[in-house]
């Protein structure tokens, strides 16, 4: 079986490689150029040469030959420009789901046809046959576990995918790591959204939307309480970074017509209840199980879930009920089900209720 196995030059891909050298496969290492030079050299630092690097010298050690694969113009396509259109229009993108989707299950599954009979990745998580197809299951470490990101894999695209760390947790890929000596044995995990690298979030923002001062507004008194420099500054459940004194302060809502922040200091209020919502371009992983219950749904990347009622509408949205509310809910940030390990598939926030 020939294996193409995506690598980023951290420690998980590279305990993935080594673990599909060790049972004997035909792999090769794949690395994805996605920044475009002008936008680094616009915005600073990006540790993608340090990246290339880490993955060629586990390459060099491990035997194994490594392709650098220019996905620039598709991913800016996909996920770059899916991004700020989203967070220019106030909702909350996720550029890690897209990334899965559009460009590594996608653009590149494309790219090398079929000449490869899998994709290997360093993600923690599981697929599995049944006779409900193939499904998508959860890794056993809750905190490191990336289904979440995964949720909008089709079954195509999951029948052709490999996850060689996916039953670990954390601790032993790092002793893998060290049991291969790896060079990425040691270094740090990456944080944050995937293209951004070390890039700061608001500087990425700021240079393709600019600023724009508007009014941060108390929600329930409607009166003027500061200013900001842009509402996609600003994300809902927000405590942090407003600058306001008298708090503490959250942000409950947003106005992206007339670049107004709404705040509260009394956000678990009764008339901030936050647990009924609509999810709109559904993907579901397999054949959905006939009982229903016992559903969980994950609103973030992350071992925190909520227990809920889902409800699958005509049009094909789902309307969800948690069983305890959450502040954080925004139009266009994913929500993904599950039911015990196995992660039902997911889709993009609708319509919150306030």
């Amino acid at each position: 079986m020939k294996i193409s196995c995506l690598i980023s030059g951290g420690v998980d891909s590279s305990v993935a490689l080594a673990l599909l050298k060790e049972q004997g496969y035909d792999v090769t290492a794949f690395y994805l150029k996605i920044w475009l030079e002008d936008e680094v050299a616009s915005l600073g630092s990006c540790p993608w040469e340090e990246d290339l690097d880490y993955a060629q010298r586990t390459c060099n050690q491990l035997g194994v030959p490594l392709e650098v694969v220019s996905m620039q113009r598709e991913y800016w396509d996909h996920v770059v420009a899916y991004t700020i259109s989203e967070v220019e229009a106030g909702r909350t993108p996720n550029p890690d789901v897209m990334c899965n989707e559009k460009v590594k299950f996608g653009f590149f599954a494309n790219h090398i046809d079929k000449a490869f009979d899998k994709i290997a990745t360093g993600h923690y998580a599981k697929v599995e046959e049944t006779d409900a197809g193939i499904i998508l299951k959860t890794a056993p470490d809750p905190i490191k576990d990336q289904t979440y990101f995964l949720s909008h894999l089709s079954q195509k695209q999951l029948e052709r995918a490999m996850f060689p760390i996916g039953h670990m947790p954390k601790s032993q890929v790092r002793d893998e790591a060290a049991r291969f000596k790896l060079p990425t044995a040691k270094r740090k995990d990456s944080q944050g959204i995937c293209f951004l690298g070390k890039i700061n979030f608001d500087d990425f923002l700021r240079h393709h939307l600019g600023e724009k001062p508007g009014d941060i507004v108390e929600f329930e008194t409607e009166k003027k309480i500061g200013t900001h420099n842009g509402f996609w500054f600003h994300t809902i459940g927000q405590r942090k970074g407003l600058g306001l004194s008298g708090g503490p302060w959250y942000v409950v809502d947003k106005d992206p017509q007339k670049n107004i922040v709404f705040i509260s200091s009394d956000y678990h209020s009764v008339d901030k209840k936050r647990r009924d919502f609509a999810v709109a371009d559904m993907n579901w992983i397999g054949r959905l199980p006939k009982d229903l219950s016992g559903i969980t749904v994950k609103l973030r990347h992350g071992p925190q879930s909520h227990g809920c009622s889902i409800e699958i509408l005509e049009t094909g949205d789902v309307k969800v009920e948690l069983d305890s509310d959450d502040h954080g809910i925004a139009p266009g940030q994913f929500a993904v089900f599950y039911q015990g390990d196995r992660c039902l598939g997911g889709g993009a926030i609708k319509s919150p209720s306030c």
